[in-house]
């Protein structure tokens, strides 16, 4: 691995109904929210860049077996899976940064599992952009992100935010001012939590993919 090498990092959930996609089951049933989960993810993973070396972060964290069982087969051979540990989604990102920072990645991108629409381009961009700039977010229409790239570890960054509101994004933003950090964002993108994201998503993921 070069000084400056790249790496993604795939936060993923084994898709246990009632344990995925809580908000959307409670519309379309527990069972259904798990499935879609599922589709969504391995959209998400058959549009991942092969240029780049990619960490699964997995939850809970004695579900490696059955998440291998899962994407395994969609990876690359040299795909690591990883735990994730405990704490709230800061402290997650967290520790999944510090590992990959420590193993000698010289930039991070952390993405989640339902954004479809991500694609190889994003990251080249993200990467690139840190040329200049010490943090890349990828701003969903939700308020969140589905991307956060960095190319250095910067534990206080996942300090004090109140993840998974519609505020998300604007308090990282100011955290990374509050810490004299730079930073530039991506276009927008959605994800999937209500019915009526779903339901757009259900007709990407129907519709024939780009040559």
């Amino acid at each position: 691995m070069t000084p400056f090498s790249p790496a993604i990092l795939l936060f993923v959930k084994d898709p246990v109904a009632g344990q995925v996609k809580t908000r959307l089951g409670a519309e379309i049933g527990m069972a259904t929210a798990a499935r879609a989960y599922r589709r969504l993810a391995e959209r998400v993973v058959e549009n991942l860049p092969a240029a780049y070396p990619l960490r699964v972060c997995f939850a809970p964290a004695d579900a490696e077996t059955p998440v291998r069982a899962w994407l395994g087969p969609r990876v690359a051979p040299n795909t690591l899976f990883l735990p994730q540990c405990d704490g709230d989604l800061g402290a997650r990102m967290a520790d999944a940064f510090g590992a990959a920072f420590r193993a000698g990645c010289g930039r991070v991108a952390i993405i989640g599992s339902d954004c479809i629409e991500i694609n190889p381009r994003v990251f080249e961009t993200a990467f690139a952009t840190l040329d200049h700039t010490d943090a890349v977010i990828g701003p969903s229409e939700d308020g969140g992100f589905y991307l956060l790239a960095l190319k250095r570890d910067v534990p206080a960054l996942f300090c004090g935010i109140g993840w998974s509101t519609g505020r998300t994004r604007a308090e990282t933003v100011a955290r990374l001012e509050s810490l004299d950090l730079t930073h530039q964002s991506l276009s927008p993108l959605a994800d999937v939590d209500t019915l009526a994201e779903w339901r757009r998503a259900e007709a990407l993921l129907a519709a024939p993919r780009p040559a």
